[in-house]
């Protein structure tokens, strides 16, 4: 058994995944990074539901308890929750050109960060055994005590995520603890990424507590502040 088969199986497996059209999580989310663009609070209790197979995501409480973002790759929006449109923008990654650490966002630049950046991590693993995914088992990474395996993953260019390479990091019972990637859209940042607190949900196993670190030109994660904290409250897939 390859490791992604074994990390697929460990998050609750391929069979289940199979049954599986639609997510809907209740988060928390807030970090260094929002308040550095202006976003403070925005994202303090949203509900996330999207599409298993294909990148679309809504945000409900998204900057106001009135309010909804939505995702696609090719279009972000918000409207109100009863569905009146608000504003929106096409080909919402050419907005992020140029865009330094220190830029701004409005509202839409959060909508497509939060929407691509939030689908990715709820389907994963299971995104990874998709056709146009590469993968590959890398040496091993000691953990304190642990030693955690590493995958590293190169994503199709139908997928939008933070960089096209990414490394993961898995315990010995299969769950993700950690990923490291490059950030794009701000700035070009290294980030780490980790995960704990993993609990089942309609037979799919998520980390409720996830928390994304800057890395240090040492590659040392620099602890406080925390560049994204995200609560998972409740998750339901069906």
């Amino acid at each position: 058994m390859t490791l992604l088969q074994e990390v697929i199986a460990a998050h609750g497996g391929s069979d289940r995944w199979a049954q599986l059209r639609h997510f809907t999580v209740y988060a928390s989310v807030d970090g260094a990074l929002l308040a550095r663009k202006g976003k403070r609070g925005a994202l303090k209790d949203v509900v996330i539901s999207g599409d298993t197979r294909d990148q679309r995501v809504s945000i409900a409480g998204f900057t106001a308890p009135d309010k909804r973002g939505l995702y696609q790759p090719d279009r972000v929006a918000i409207q109100t929750m009863d569905g009146t449109m608000l504003e929106s923008r096409d080909n919402p990654a050419a907005s992020f050109d140029g865009h330094t650490d220190q830029t701004p966002w409005d509202d839409l630049h959060l909508a497509y960060f939060c929407g691509y950046a939030a689908w990715t991590s709820l389907t994963a693993p299971f995104l990874f055994a998709r056709p146009g995914f590469q993968t590959e088992e890398l040496e091993p990474w000691r953990q304190g005590n642990e030693t955690w395996r590493r995958l590293k993953v190169v994503f199709p260019p139908d997928i939008v995520t933070h960089c096209r390479e990414q490394v993961f990091y898995f315990s010995e019972d299969g769950l993700q603890r950690r990923a490291d990637f490059q950030t794009i859209d701000t700035g070009k940042e290294q980030i780490t990424y980790f995960s704990s607190a993993h609990q089942p949900f309609s037979g799919i196993v998520l980390a409720t507590l996830r928390r994304a670190l800057k890395l240090g030109s040492d590659g040392i994660a620099v602890a406080r502040p925390a560049f994204v904290d995200i609560e998972i409250f409740d998750a339901r897939f069906d």
